[in-house]
């Protein structure tokens, strides 16, 4: 079985798959501080927990946007379960052509991304991941990283309206109501959440301009099944993208 993870600022997707079933998967929090052998037990808890054994395991694919991480998840996987992991950069083969200013720019999970939704998902399209930051990912007809856009994630907004404000509580990421909030969490719900459907229409829209009309809208991230409810632009929500990128970047680096 392949065991890939995705290493994220907020959140880390860590999934089991055989061939192209997914097996399991988890979402943990992303922990700088935490050493290779706490990771290890905490992966061998999910594990037991899901009736699952580490010798099952033939093969690791890694993406991380953080760099002190890599190190530490190499380092787990090496020592625990003796395997050498795929570690995604841009120096091995995805099968997605970069056609940005500086390729070596490109976040791995991004790349992923585009390299999934046009596997499963066709093109041309757009991938929107709602991460610590919301991205936007254009993949041409031909299945190109043409670049995007990159805006404040969700989580961000919200936090920051809370610090910088003196009597603004921290509220629930939920779209409220109606549009004219009657009370101060409504209003703040509205203005986060409906704000950034205008955004994510306002995006999508000019993109859509620039890649053509049967342009596919692929969802990703946290957040996706709530945003998605709130807007029609978004066709498709899949949760296992990154992931299944990274599973596709593992066969195609297996093949001689």
């Amino acid at each position: 079985m392949l065991l890939t993870t995705n290493i994220n600022n907020t959140n880390t997707m860590i999934g089991l798959c055989d061939g192209p079933e997914w097996i399991a998967n988890w979402r943990i929090k992303t922990d700088r501080a935490k050493q290779p052998d706490e990771h290890a037990m905490l992966l061998r808890n999910l594990f037991q927990h899901n009736q699952l054994s580490w010798s099952d395991v033939s093969g690791v694919a890694l993406a991380s946007v953080v760099p002190p991480l890599t190190a530490t998840f190499v380092d787990m996987y090496q020592r625990y379960f003796q395997i050498e992991p795929l570690v995604v950069t841009n120096r091995i083969k995805t099968g997605v052509k970069i056609r940005i200013d500086y390729p070596a720019e490109a976040g791995a999970d991004r790349i992923l991304n585009a390299l999934a939704a046009g596997k499963l998902h066709g093109c041309p399209c757009i991938v929107v991941d709602f991460g610590t930051a919301t991205t936007f990912d254009a993949v041409s007809r031909e299945g190109d990283y043409l670049g995007g856009a990159i805006a404040p994630g969700l989580g961000i907004a919200a936090e920051a309206l809370f610090a910088r404000t003196a009597k603004l509580p921290r509220i629930e990421l939920a779209a409220p109501p109606a549009a004219i909030g009657h009370n101060t969490i409504h209003a703040m719900q509205s203005g986060i959440m409906f704000g950034y459907i205008g955004l994510i229409e306002g995006l999508v829209k000019r993109i859509k301009k620039e890649l053509g009309a049967n342009t596919k809208v692929v969802a990703t991230g946290g957040l996706a099944h709530v945003l998605a409810k709130e807007t029609a632009v978004i066709e498709t929500v899949d949760e296992m993208l990154t992931l299944e990128g990274l599973r596709l970047v593992y066969v195609l680096n297996q093949e001689k």
